[in-house]
């Protein structure tokens, strides 16, 4: 399992990221959003999730 991340979390290495839960758990629905360079990760659906990186 990767490091979770909190939504918001600027400077992270760019590529692919997916929503998760408070423990890395799956949810449904989960989003999947790509950053760039210095991009900030996004808000999740729900309050409490976070993301990890693909």
């Amino acid at each position: 399992m990767s490091d979770l991340i909190k939504p918001g979390t600027d400077n992270q290495p760019p590529g692919k990221y997916k929503e998760v839960g408070p423990r890395g758990g799956q949810v449904p629905k989960a989003r999947i959003v790509e950053i760039d360079q210095g991009d900030r990760l996004p808000p999740t659906q729900e309050k409490g999730r976070k993301w990890e990186k693909q």
